[in-house]
């Protein structure tokens, strides 16, 4: 038995260890007790059942995205040069993900799929991001008001970039054409924030 103590965090670390090794179909709560060393049951007090066990770790991954983009939406600067910086970070943060640990991106997939009240709340911050970002232009002269309010408005922005940070499109992310699509996107956004 391990001596560490155990804490949601070790538990959410070695739930994704597991889920890397043995995709979301086969892990188990049990598998994740022997990584750490421990008995199911001490996984258990942490999280009541294995559902609430893999949505912590949908969210803690979501929220990893939201932290690092939160930066550029709360910064001082040109709103579109804040917008720009953070629908690239945005994309370039799903595009690691999908390259860099595919296994584990493939097994997130499956994850977000079993959770859309965690994904939900995922989309709204990361829209209250924009919103905050396209308010700011607005209060700086840089973007006209939107005739939806800010929230529409930036709600339509994530929409209209769909492709350069939904999951479903991570096989056109290493198209030879996705910068060029994605600078092309940013730059109609941009142009239409500005009417």
């Amino acid at each position: 038995m391990s001596t560490e103590a155990l804490t949601p965090d070790r538990i959410l670390e070695a739930t994704e260890e597991v889920l890397r090794r043995y995709g979301p179909g086969k892990a188990t709560v049990v598998d994740v007790a022997r990584a750490l060393g421990v008995s199911h049951g001490s996984v258990y007090r942490h999280f009541r059942t294995k559902a609430a066990l893999r949505e912590a770790v949908t969210e803690r991954w979501l929220e990893q995205a939201v932290t690092e983009l939160a930066p550029l939406a709360e910064g001082p600067g040109p709103a579109a040069e804040r917008l720009t910086a953070w629908l690239s970070a945005l994309f370039a943060a799903k595009r690691r993900k999908a390259g860099g640990d595919p296994e584990l991106f493939a097994t997130y997939e499956v994850l977000i799929g079993e959770s859309s009240a965690v994904v939900a709340e995922h989309v709204d911050h990361l829209v209250g991001q924009l919103a905050r970002i396209i308010e700011d232009g607005h209060r700086q002269g840089e973007f006209a008001a939107p005739e939806t309010g800010f929230t529409t408005t930036a709600r339509a922005v994530f929409d209209a970039t769909d492709r350069f940070h939904d999951p479903v499109h991570a096989a056109e992310w290493s198209a030879p054409d996705i910068d060029d699509a994605f600078a092309a996107v940013l730059a109609l956004v941009l142009r239409g924030l500005r009417a």
